[in-house]
């Protein structure tokens, strides 16, 4: 096995389905060993197909994809045994009660029987007092539970988590987000695509943007955030103003609130800020304030930005 930082590396990877849609295009991404990759990206970006692929469950139109140096096509077994999926759909044989269900998923991996570490893993996930229940007794989040159970149960060094609080509780979501935190503290990969913008700031290492098969970027979230958001300066008045003073028209101000509110939008990164030189102006204009505040971009805004941008961008080509 590989020793090295990269766990799954992705290389030049396509998918046409037969009616001609073109799910990926050319996609590159290393996955880092132990890391929390965060998958963003609209309905039909390619998310799914992505995961898909690496999982086995769907076969690439070209390119090449290791799971911790083995081949998912060559080495299909080997690659497979080291994830673990936690699909978007409930697939669940509802006759089945939970140990049967998580008890089957652990040997078909040809995993020797380890009743500790499944009541362990159903005690986390709150479903050892559900064990003799069938699954459908379960309410959707117990079912959700399940899958989850379902993808541990052979305990794998990688764990895909294709929307995995679409539609569920707070509370579900929020024990969701400790298990995973939990699971990357004992070495596992996580790899998670989402809708919701919080849980990736919240959890992700890194954060991959996915756009029409295009991966636009994959970057630390930290940097992320740096590089590309933005830092506004909120300077509430005292008076409210009918119109930008001279002195400040040329900058990157805003008159809001019906004139009670410059906005100044700027780059934090740059050695000279501006803000300094708009206090000053707004000095000599006589403009008192009572408040200012300073905030920065939130990934929402920036993810939002990226895909407009690259949506732009095709349909200019």
């Amino acid at each position: 096995m590989s020793t090295s930082e990269t766990v799954i590396a992705v290389s030049g990877l396509g998918k046409v389905y037969q009616s001609g849609f073109q799910a990926l295009k050319s996609v590159d991404l290393q996955i880092r060993r132990g890391e929390i990759l965060a998958l963003l990206g609209p309905n039909g970006a390619g998310k799914t197909t992505l995961i898909s692929i690496i999982c086995g469950i769907v076969n690439p139109s070209s390119g090449k994809v290791t799971v911790d140096g083995y081949d998912i096509t060559r080495d299909y077994r080997r690659a497979r045994s080291l994830i673990g999926l936690v699909p978007q759909e409930l697939t669940n044989n509802l006759f089945d009660t939970v140990w049967a269900t998580v008890t089957l998923s652990r040997g078909l991996f040809g995993k020797p029987p380890n009743r500790a570490y499944l009541e362990s893993l159903l005690r986390d996930l709150s479903l050892w007092d559900k064990r003799n229940e069938k699954m459908m007794a379960l309410s959707g989040g117990m079912k959700r539970r399940v899958l989850i159970a379902k993808a541990l149960a052979h305990e794998p060094q990688i764990l895909f988590l294709d929307e995995p609080t679409a539609g569920v509780d707070v509370e579900l979501r929020r024990d969701m987000w400790a298990m995973v935190r939990t699971l990357r503290d004992k070495g596992v990969t996580i790899i998670l695509t989402t809708h919701y913008i919080e849980e990736a700031e919240e959890m992700a290492d890194r954060i991959g943007v996915i756009n029409r098969g295009e991966l636009l970027l994959v970057e630390d979230k930290a940097v992320l955030m740096r590089q590309l958001g933005k830092r506004q300066l909120i300077i509430q008045l005292q008076q409210p103003l009918t119109a930008l003073p001279a002195a400040v028209a040329g900058k990157t101000v805003e008159l809001t609130d019906n004139g009670s509110t410059l906005v100044y939008t700027f780059d934090a990164q740059c050695e000279q800020t501006g803000v300094g030189d708009l206090l000053r102006a707004l000095a000599r204009e006589g403009v008192e304030f009572k408040d200012v505040n300073s905030s920065q971009s939130s990934l929402e805004e920036i993810f939002v930005g990226l895909v407009h941008d690259s949506n732009q961008q095709r349909s200019r080509a």
